[in-house]
């Protein structure tokens, strides 16, 4: 299992962890994924097929851009 370690921007409520979260669960791979609002964290654990190419451009896909 590979995991991918991410800061974003602007994680500031609830509805954007949320958007995140099931933009990410919706690749097929992911197994896990922690969000923590506070330190505007992103931890993806995942198998193939999912990438971290794929994973990089869902999040970038919901409008928030990694640091």
């Amino acid at each position: 299992m590979e995991k991918e370690h991410y800061t974003i921007q602007g994680l500031s409520n609830s509805n954007m962890k949320t958007q995140v979260k099931n933009a990410l669960e919706k690749i097929e791979g992911v197994n896990q994924v922690c969000i923590d609002m506070a330190r505007e964290t992103v931890e993806v654990m995942y198998n193939n097929p999912a990438t971290s190419s794929k994973i990089k451009s869902c999040i970038e896909g919901t409008g928030h851009n990694i640091e």
